[in-house]
């Protein structure tokens, strides 16, 4: 089985693949797949299904979720199933399953790893791997327990950072022309990001396009004074004067030190 997380929630069991329609029930079984080979309590898991709001049989309406759920999962063949009733709550044991944001951390890690060790090809391969195991937002937006809630926080800033980092590891490469129209798209998504900003302006300078990288400068200091309120951060501020410059040295220390 593999459960799919980075999207709407999905199992794959060889070529089949399900949605729960049920949003109560894909919350249930989120929290267990988010803490895999450990005890959910029952205040927990009916947390993060009713919130605040639990309904006057909340206990025995998790027990019915929780049996839902083990015949969702159950396979032809088994007598055992993933989910084990364990004082104070439940547990998903994860055994050889397969869980896509599991995948897309440990991609990321070695994706860093190669970055730390300058091996630049292999850390674009293993980010493009990871990027690639996304549908759509984590989970579809579900839930707003926090369990759940901190999970798919980590894990979308995780997916933004691994974008910065790519970047600057394709920027290394010199493949600076062919970033250019990601870049305009990431700094309209992550307005806020300066370092996407930066990515921009040097990808637009190294492509012969000095104007337009110091137009995205004055358009990313925009957006922080109306914003924010504050001026762009010094590595930023350090671009543009090197732009102004031509200093291929400035420039070239920017590129290593992203």
């Amino acid at each position: 089985m593999k459960y799919e997380l980075l999207g709407t929630l999905r199992l794959v069991d060889g070529e089949n693949s399900t949605f729960i329609s049920a949003q109560k029930l894909e919350i249930l079984l989120v929290t267990l797949l988010v803490r895999a080979d450990h005890v959910v309590t029952t205040d927990q898991l009916m947390g993060e299904i009713w919130g605040d709001r639990l309904p006057r049989r909340a206990t025995a309406g998790l027990h019915v979720y929780i049996s839902e759920l083990r015949k969702l999962l159950h396979r032809a063949g088994r007598t055992d199933g993933p989910i084990l009733t364990r004082s104070p709550g439940y547990m998903l044991v994860r055994g050889d399953d397969d869980i896509d944001a599991e995948t897309f951390l440990e991609l990321t890690e070695r994706a860093r790893k190669h970055m730390r060790e300058q091996r630049l090809e292999e850390a674009c391969e293993c980010f493009e791997a990871g990027l690639a195991l996304w549908r759509g937002p984590v989970l579809g937006d579900i839930g707003i327990g926090p369990i759940v809630s901190s999970f798919a926080t980590r894990l979308s800033e995780t997916r933004t950072d691994c974008m910065e980092m790519l970047v600057d590891a394709q920027l290394q490469l010199g493949r600076h022309r062919e970033l250019v129209g990601l870049l305009y798209t990431l700094t309209a998504e992550n307005p806020l990001r300066e370092a996407f900003h930066r990515q921009l302006m040097l990808a637009l300078y190294r492509s012969e396009r000095q104007a337009d990288a110091l137009k995205a400068y004055q358009s990313a200091r925009k957006t922080l004074i109306d914003e924010l309120g504050l001026e762009p951060c010094a590595p930023l501020q350090d671009l543009h004067r090197a732009i102004l410059r031509a200093d291929p040295r400035t420039l070239d220390f920017c590129a290593a030190a992203a």
